[in-house]
């Protein structure tokens, strides 16, 4: 069995790590390459860069952050936030990380995602899916053009015939609901290239709660390459769940690395100390 993966999050603002509760009420955490080379020197598998403005004019930001990171760690290194061409793809690799996120422009042009596998390889994209439970008072975006396109037209929700537990999707770091299924919007962003999907509940982020379990398992059950589980963690035991009941190939969390709450060390030690295979 292969070896699971404990990957802390850094959600970067203006240059800083934040950190917040359902995607709101942010708080500074730190300088981005101190924690970054923390998180190596304890041992993390890889880490996580969320650019949270991304904006244009903050993507000078996050290319410095990256070079920086890059010359000082040798873990795997996943940027995501305002990727809207494959040029910026390029810019981010070049400055060294080894994938990339891709969330809001997935959702705009699904196919773009096709494109980006096929110029810089399914193994460095990385599609993000934000999804929260479907409630009765949710509003969503207006519905893209491509609602109709015979290759995707089965991910829209029907609201009118819904299953007992069903995910939509958010974009705009969660601040737009789109009326998207997200099990079967995983399903379709891996037959279009990606290599692996960024799992995030939209209801357990922060919450220290632990992860949406049925919808982590959901969607690792749906599709064959990897899912990291995100959103929600405030235990050892909760990642241990993620990974095994929620069968997720790899662990995100956030808080309890950020208020060494836990070391990376502790984590694996308690994990392999319940029979999850992890690299120590």
């Amino acid at each position: 069995m292969l070896a699971k993966r404990i990957i802390p999050c850094l959600d970067v603002r203006d240059g800083r790590v934040v950190k917040g509760v359902n995607f709101q009420n942010l708080t500074d955490a730190g300088d981005p390459v101190e924690n970054a080379k923390f998180y190596d020197e304890q041992g993390a598998d890889e880490l996580v860069f969320l650019d949270i403005t991304a904006s244009h004019e903050k993507r000078k930001i996050i290319l410095d952050v990256v070079a920086r990171t890059a010359d000082d760690v040798f873990m795997p290194l996943t940027v995501g936030g305002g990727i809207k061409k494959p040029d910026d793809i390029r810019d981010l690799l070049n400055s060294g990380c080894d994938k990339v996120s891709i969330n809001t422009t997935a959702v705009v042009n699904p196919y773009f995602i096709r494109e980006a596998a096929e110029r810089f390889g399914s193994q460095c994209i990385v599609v993000a899916v934000d999804a929260k439970r479907l409630r009765a008072d949710m509003t969503f975006e207006p519905e893209e053009p491509w609602f109709g396109d015979d290759f995707l037209k089965d991910v829209r929700l029907d609201l009118s015939n819904l299953a007992p537990l069903t995910w939509a999707i958010s974009t705009h770091g969660g601040r737009k609901m789109r009326k998207i299924d997200a099990v079967k919007w995983a399903k379709k962003m891996e037959e279009l290239g990606a290599g692996e999907i960024l799992l995030t509940s939209m209801d357990r982020d922060g919450t220290k709660d632990g992860y949406d379990i049925e919808l982590t398992r959901t969607i690792a059950e749906t599709v064959s390459i990897p899912v990291v589980a995100s959103g929600g963690v405030g235990t050892l035991e909760h990642l241990r769940e993620g990974l095994v009941e929620g069968k997720a190939d790899a662990a995100l969390a956030a808080s309890i690395f950020h208020y060494r709450e836990y070391t990376i060390k502790e984590t694996k030690e308690y994990l392999k100390s319940k029979g999850v295979p992890v690299r120590l």
